[in-house]
């Protein structure tokens, strides 16, 4: 049946004739125009397997698909409504995080230590002490450094003198290293150079001397800074004024000490034989019976028990050893060993809370057992000017 022609004709127009000639054949495009060869373009696929089936898109008005010139098909969206694909009724698969798996333990043991069976007991790991530090390497050390101080100051007492400079030397370094961690810089080569010639002068020239030493060594340390410009100026001459006076200066009254020409050996000896017995009697007291925490916030370990302790031993000692050596009373000698011990005392705390504010346990690991030499300087460099003091008015020096 032929159309109508829409202009009123009922003749066949085109090629609806029958006796019309066939058109041409549109030659085939190798872009879609689905104006010009509808039949290639717009073809609904068939209807895919299950297995294949994509996870539907929320769907949009069959207008929208119009306008875009897209069959639905074929863009992935398709109507709720159509019950022709039954896959768009399931539910979209989701991905499922798998859950973590527990950590497995690291396969290799701990250094030190071994697997114990029926024929192999475990190892017995060694027990720290109560003091924190390990005791025959700390006993070892310090009769050392007592061998170091005592052979020179009996035998060749201007040995002893580069005993006490080396030792300055070493804890300004030490000090300087520590004082770092809080952002400053003193200058170090002044600070030794000063240092050492400190000891010199109160060696040689008396405690006036030992004054102008520290006095120069406070200013060339400035004139030294000034090179760096005035950047954290401030803070790098107070750091290096605290070293100047808590190092070399403090250590100069040993100097003093020992340049008595009489008895200046015995002076030293006495001195530091007080330290030693008030550290040894308040470590002992202290681990025994140590309870009430003296400064907590300061040093934890020590305790009021080991402060008694420290005082009472130091004070029998004193008595004893400057009654025998230099011809002083007894009760004297006891209120000698009470000064040096709470000044010994004091020396540690103050050590302690210089540390604990820097955020450093010791000041180096040069001694094991101790830590560094200022680790064992601090008490003693707090009683050198109290047994000064002490020594000048029981003994005094004979012009």
């Amino acid at each position: 049946m032929s159309h109508l022609d829409p202009h009123g004709s009922a003749e066949p127009r085109g090629w609806d004739s029958p006796d019309a000639p066939a058109p041409a054949p549109v030659p085939a495009l190798p872009w879609p125009e689905p104006e010009i060869d509808p039949g290639r373009w717009d073809r609904r696929p068939a209807a895919l397997p299950d297995a294949y089936a994509e996870v539907p898109a929320p769907s949009r008005p069959h207008a929208d698909v119009a306008a875009a010139g897209e069959p639905a098909a074929m863009n992935g969206h398709r109507d709720p409504d159509d019950s022709e694909y039954p896959t768009t009724q399931l539910e979209p698969v989701r991905d499922v995080e798998p859950e973590p798996e527990p950590a497995r333990p690291s396969g290799r043991r701990q250094r030190g230590r071994r697997r114990a069976g029926a024929d192999r007991p475990p190892t017995q790991q060694p027990v720290p002490s109560r003091a924190g530090r390990n005791l025959p390497a700390a006993i070892a050390v310090g009769v050392g450094l007592g061998a170091l101080i005592v052979v020179p100051l009996f035998f060749y007492r201007t040995a002893f003198l580069v005993v006490v400079a080396a030792a300055v030397a070493i804890g300004m370094w030490e000090m300087a290293r520590a004082v770092r961690r809080s952002g400053a810089h003193p200058p170090l080569v002044p600070l030794i150079a000063g240092g050492v010639l400190t000891i010199g002068l109160a060696w040689f020239s008396g405690p006036d001397a030992l004054s102008l030493g520290l006095l120069v060594t406070v200013l060339g340390t400035m004139v030294w800074r000034l090179g760096d410009g005035p950047g954290g100026f401030q803070r790098d001459l107070t750091a290096a004024t605290l070293i100047a006076v808590y190092v070399p200066f403090l250590a100069g009254f040993a100097a003093l000490l020992a340049a008595v020409p009489e008895d200046g050996d015995l002076r030293v000896l006495v001195t530091l034989a007080a330290v030693v017995l008030s550290d040894t009697g308040g470590y002992a007291a202290g681990v025994s019976f140590g309870k009430h925490p003296m400064a907590p916030s300061i040093s934890p370990k020590k305790s009021w028990e080991g402060f008694a302790g420290s005082v009472t031993a130091a004070a029998l000692g004193s008595a004893l050893l400057l009654w025998l050596l230099l011809d002083v009373a007894p009760w004297w000698g006891a209120l000698f060993g009470l000064a040096v011990s709470g000044a010994a005392v004091l020396g540690d705390l103050a050590e302690s809370m210089i540390k604990r504010d820097l955020g450093v346990k010791d000041m180096s690991n040069l001694l094991p057992g101790h830590g560094g030499l200022m680790d064992r300087l601090d008490s003693i460099l707090f009683a050198l000017p109290t047994a000064y003091l002490l020594l000048a008015v029981f003994v005094p020096v004979l012009e």
